[in-house]
C-alpha cells in the first residue's frame, strides 16, 4: 500500500487560511436589517443593497466605493459599523458629497430642497403629487383623472383600456324549420283512388237571361 504526500504550495498556506481565519473571526448574521429592510447574509453586498426601494446598482456602487467595503462580499458579514455607515450614506447621500443627478427627489415642491427618497415615501410622495394635479385642475391632473397618458403619448394605436374592440361575433345559428312530412305512396301494384270530382252547379235559366 502507498501514500502519496500532497505538498501545498506555500501561497496556499499563507493566503488562503488566513482568509478563512478572517471571515470565522467575524460574526454572520443570516439576516441583516438596513433602512427597515431585512436582507438576507448570503447575498452579495451590492445585490443585497438594491433590495432597497430607492437604491439601485450605481447608487449601491457608489456607497460602497466611498466606504472602501468589498462590493462581492456576503452582507452577513457586515459589522454593526458598517451598517450603520450604510444607513447614514443612504439616507443622507449630501454627507457623502455626491452629486445632485444621484437624488431621486430634486428642488422638492414642499421645501425646495434636494433630497432622496426611501422605501414608503416614493409611492407617498407620488400619491401626494397626483393628488394636487387633480385639484389645481391642471391637464396633467386631467389626464390622471381621466386615465389617459400624461407625458405627450400617441393615443391613437397605444393605451386602449377595456375589452378588446373589433365585429361582434353572432350568437347560436338559428334552429332550421323541419319539413312537413309527406305522404307515403302507394305500392307500384295498386294504383292509389282518384279523389271525386267537383260537381258542377247549374246557374236557374232566369240568371240566364
Amino acid at each position: 500500500m502507498k501514500i502519496e504526500i500532497f505538498l501545498c504550495p506555500a501561497w496556499f498556506l499563507s493566503g488562503e487560511f488566513s482568509i478563512f481565519e478572517y471571515l470565522s473571526s467575524q460574526e454572520y448574521n443570516h439576516i441583516v436589517r438596513i433602512v427597515g429592510n431585512d436582507i438576507p447574509g448570503e447575498k452579495k453586498l451590492i445585490i443585497g443593497l438594491t433590495q432597497i426601494k430607492g437604491v439601485g446598482f450605481n447608487f449601491a456602487t457608489a456607497i460602497l466605493d466611498a466606504l472602501k467595503i468589498d462590493p462581492n462580499s456576503n452582507i452577513g458579514y457586515l459589522t454593526d459599523s458598517d451598517v450603520q455607515n450604510i444607513e447614514k450614506l443612504v439616507t443622507d447621500p449630501s454627507s457623502g458629497n455626491f452629486p445632485t443627478w444621484f437624488l431621486n427627489r430634486r428642488k422638492d415642491v414642499e421645501t425646495g430642497k434636494d433630497i432622496h427618497l426611501l422605501t414608503s415615501d416614493i409611492d407617498f410622495t407620488l400619491r401626494n403629487d397626483i393628488e394636487r394635479e387633480r385639484i389645481t385642475s391642471s391637464w396633467r391632473g386631467y389626464r390622471h383623472l381621466y386615465g389617459l397618458k400624461v407625458r405627450g403619448q400617441r393615443t391613437r394605436c397605444t393605451g386602449r383600456k377595456g375589452g378588446a374592440v373589433g365585429v361582434a361575433k353572432g350568437g347560436k345559428a338559428a334552429p332550421q324549420k323541419q319539413a312537413a312530412p309527406q305522404a307515403v305512396a302507394a305500392p307500384t301494384g295498386e294504383a292509389a283512388p282518384a279523389a271525386p270530382a267537383p260537381e258542377k252547379k247549374e246557374e236557374p235559366a232566369e240568371a240566364k237571361e
